[in-house]
């Protein structure tokens, strides 16, 4: 089955939207700079939950990363995008609290690069996941002190988007999330 022709949204460095391009186009060489989102989900006991992205990836395939990554379409609200792929990937549904937004580039090696202004949410949920194994390998929960650990040990086995939001939200928000 081959994936639809999927359109994100072009912005500047203070995120007015400017365009719109094909995902792929997005990803390509150094990237266009378009918008994203990362979630971060924390059970009750406190834990974030992980997945390992599908090895079908054009970008960082068999990383770990945050609980869901994506981008919003054209015409879509960035929060309403988040909660449409937590459903997609994870069978998730959930209420959702923005903490920030931030600009990053990061290249895979020639393969591509991402280049978002990314809106960063988090979290809570007490249920079961559905995962979606075309996307996600496997899923792990850590409490923040193992991850904090895991990228200190292993940090080429994450995603760059991951340790950079994990570094602001230890440091600015974690102690309101959990």
């Amino acid at each position: 089955m081959t994936n639809p022709v999927e359109t994100l949204i072009l912005v500047d460095k203070q995120d007015n939207e400017i365009g719109s391009c094909e995902k792929i186009d997005c990803h390509v060489g150094d990237g266009k700079l378009h918008r994203a989102f990362s979630v971060f989900l924390f059970n009750p006991e406190g834990k974030l939950l992980l997945q390992q992205r599908s090895d079908s990836k054009m970008l960082w395939p068999l990383y770990w990363a945050n609980s869901c990554c994506s981008h919003p379409r054209v015409g879509e609200d960035t929060a309403d995008a988040a909660r449409r792929r937590m459903r997609e990937e994870l069978g998730v549904d959930c209420e959702l609290r923005y903490l920030y937004k931030f600009v990053y580039h990061a290249s895979y090696g020639t393969s591509g690069s991402e280049h978002e202004n990314c809106w960063v949410f988090a979290g809570h949920f007490d249920g079961q996941l559905d995962i979606n194994h075309d996307e996600i390998v496997d899923v792990k929960f850590l409490s923040p002190e193992e991850l904090t650990q895991a990228i200190e040990a292993n940090g080429d086995n994450y995603s760059p988007w991951l340790k950079l939001e994990w570094e602001r939200i230890r440091q600015d928000f974690l102690d309101q999330l959990i």
